[in-house]
């Protein structure tokens, strides 16, 4: 048992609160990390702001906190923008179990996006342009499958190539990458990898074993 199952009556009712205070702009989630990934959401009001529901799974954020790759430190007001172009202003509170491993979490997502336009406008029209807030790059999808695409997507992009121009050390770069930031601690997700880069799960398994051999 976790944290959010043993106290899923007071946690909901704390969430409710929340999400009826600011209205339908506010998502309110409850994850079960002791759950499998792809369905750690267990209570959620407002679902409509990312598109989600009660069954699906976490974002690549947990995933790297799950990973160790990122230490679990409780999180307010940071910035999203999630693929339909809707910006979230979020809070992430991380729960504990005695030995102190995080076993689930109470995220807020607050659809600022109407405010944001306001603000631009503004901004725009009182000031000289200036540099814009850092946005932090979390994914927000209805299953395990989009978090895994959208992961490859991105240490693709961050390679600055195209897919089909990748060299060997490139590849072993991105696998890398998304070692750190928790990929493979989902079920098939080597598999998916070595179809999306052109190789074999061997390959993915090797590269693997040079990034454990590198962190140890």
């Amino acid at each position: 048992m976790g944290y959010v199952s043993d106290n899923l009556n007071l946690l909901s009712d704390i969430a409710k609160c929340i999400a009826m205070q600011f209205g339908e702009n506010c998502e309110v989630v409850l994850h079960d990390l002791t759950l499998p990934y792809n369905k750690t959401i267990v209570a959620i009001w407002n679902g409509h702001v990312t598109g989600r529901k009660v069954g699906d799974g976490g974002t690549n954020a947990g995933l790297e906190i799950l990973k160790g790759s990122v230490a679990p430190n409780d999180q307010y007001g940071y910035i999203n923008t999630i693929p339909n172009g809707k910006i979230l202003r979020s809070s992430s509170k991380y729960f504990r179990d005695e030995y102190g491993k995080v076993n689930g979490s109470m995220c807020i997502n607050m659809d600022i996006t109407e405010l944001v336009k306001c603000e631009n406008l503004l901004h725009a029209m009182t000031t000289e342009p200036g540099e814009q807030p850092e946005k932090s790059k979390e994914f927000f999808v209805g299953n395990i499958d989009e978090l895994l695409e959208q992961m490859m997507q991105e240490a693709v992009l961050a390679t600055g190539k195209d897919i089909k121009r990748l060299t060997k050390e490139e590849k072993v770069s991105i696998v890398h990458l998304l070692d750190k930031r928790g990929f493979f601690l989902i079920k098939k997700s080597a598999e998916k990898l070595a179809h999306y880069l052109g190789l074999s799960r061997y390959s993915i398994y090797n590269y693997l074993n040079e990034a454990n051999g590198e962190n140890t």
